[in-house]
């Protein structure tokens, strides 16, 4: 299984330390070049510990010969998308909800951060997700309180 990943929710799981869990659930993470350059911005949150991460997983993704029209988009967001079609991905991990939309829209199975530590409580992999969800918070990283609510009450918690 594959899993292409967009820079929040990458920024979020690296935060919390739960990109190991990217790796117990998937056979193949990858992101695009645009991600990978996002992720790694100096003084970005877990900028050193993603540059690590990702060094390998990282593919270059052409959209020229594609139309895009998604206002609101990042170049990220767009790469992702496209990487997760040209790989026949099973899962988009991305967390801002407009791009989730237009990901619907173009028949991809996003799951967003916190969705993925639900599946990796229901793998055994990790006990709990609150405070996976209470480090992604306090670190400044936008997630509605509504999301993580509806989180912690299907893991639960």
């Amino acid at each position: 299984m594959i899993i292409v990943a967009d820079s929040s929710a990458l920024v979020a799981l690296a935060v919390c330390n739960g990109l190991h869990l990217l790796d117990a659930l998937y056979q193949q993470v990858r992101v695009p070049r645009a991600v990978f350059e996002e992720c790694v911005i100096a003084g970005k949150p877990a900028a050193e510990k993603l540059r690590a991460y990702l060094s390998d997983k990282t593919v270059d993704v052409d959209l020229s010969a594609l139309v895009i029209t998604a206002n609101g988009l990042g170049a990220g967001e767009l790469q992702a998308m496209a990487l997760y079609k040209r790989l026949n991905a099973q899962h988009l991990l991305i967390d801002d909800q407009r791009a989730k939309k237009v990901a619907l829209l173009n028949a991809i199975k996003a799951i967003g951060s916190l969705g993925l530590l639900l599946r990796a409580k229901e793998k055994g992999l990790i006990s709990a997700i609150k405070p996976y969800a209470m480090i992604i918070q306090q670190a400044n990283l936008y997630l509605s309180d509504v999301v993580v609510t509806e989180a912690l009450r299907l893991a639960g918690e």
